[in-house]
């Protein structure tokens, strides 16, 4: 009986030495098959911009054909060059970068303090203008662009980059407010009253002590805007004509064209897609550290 026991025992021990061994071969082997499934997904997602690289790369007659050429053509940068000398590509992309900017800073501007107020004094009235906030996002872009449009030709702004901005910072308004005030409500009310201690004002506690405490998510906002800005189509088309039309209109009205203005139309869109691409490598730490630091509170 005692050795029977013994057994056991020593079978268990050696079971239970095992475990962590097997253990550790599971969670060695997940890793592998996780970046296999993440490559395969990232193939997928990048198919169709390898494919606009490659277009955009070749001779017209070449970008073309069917069945496609794969290799053996000489690759060329003409499309580049055309869409520079025979279009306004140039003033498009100025027009969509100060449209960006613009609501990049009227947003945080506009949202900074709104955030604040609604994350230190959560009331009834706190609680409906965030779900207004929230529901005014939800429209569809349409109704909210059309009323926009009779209002900038009332007065008389339709057409102007300043008047895309101001729509853009409307339509986007709602997302930077929600984003900051769950930043702001990570920061203990405690050194609000400390700072008004010293004797600081709420403005003067609001510049000197939040708005550095906040710089991540601040930072997070203002990606998230500048991207949303330099991307948007449908209130750009709606809201412009020749003077301020942006980069994401003038890649639409080249499509269904001739051939060269569709390869034009893929060198702009990788102009387009490239800031974007390089924005999101730079940033990447402070996105993930930002989103991460405001995603606790609600």
């Amino acid at each position: 009986m005692l050795e029977t026991v013994d057994l056991s025992t020593r079978a268990l021990t050696t079971g239970e030495r095992d475990a962590p061994a097997k253990r550790r071969r599971r969670t060695k082997r997940a890793p592998l098959w996780v970046g296999i499934l993440l490559a395969l997904l990232c193939v997928l997602v990048l198919a169709p911009f390898i494919w606009m690289a490659l277009s955009v790369t070749k001779p017209t007659d070449v970008a073309f054909a069917n069945p496609p050429v794969l290799w053996g053509y000489q690759p060329t940068l003409q499309a580049f060059v055309d869409l520079w000398e025979t279009t306004y590509f140039a003033d498009y992309l100025v027009n969509t970068l100060a449209v960006a900017v613009i609501s990049t800073i009227l947003a945080l501007i506009i949202g900074i303090p709104a955030a604040y107020a609604l994350s230190r004094f959560p009331s009834y009235v706190s609680a409906i203008l965030l779900v207004l906030a929230l529901i005014f996002r939800a429209l569809p872009r349409f109704a909210v662009v059309l009323p926009m449009y009779d209002i900038s030709r009332a007065l008389g702004i339709y057409d102007t980059t300043f008047a895309l901005a101001l729509a853009l910072v409307a339509i986007n308004q709602p997302f930077t407010i929600w984003l900051l005030r769950n930043f702001f409500a990570e920061i203990p009310p405690d050194l609000d009253e400390a700072a008004m201690i010293d004797g600081c004002t709420r403005i003067g506690m609001l510049r000197r002590v939040m708005i550095p405490l906040m710089g991540p998510g601040i930072l997070t906002a203002g990606i998230f805007v500048f991207l949303f800005a330099f991307q948007e189509y449908l209130t750009a088309l709606v809201l412009t004509d020749t003077g301020s039309k942006t980069v994401p209109v003038f890649i639409a009205t080249q499509l269904g064209q001739t051939l060269p203005m569709l390869q034009q139309a893929g060198a702009a869109s990788m102009l387009l897609t490239v800031p974007v691409i390089l924005i999101a490598f730079i940033a990447q730490k402070y996105l993930v550290a930002g989103l991460s630091d405001g995603a606790v509170k609600g």
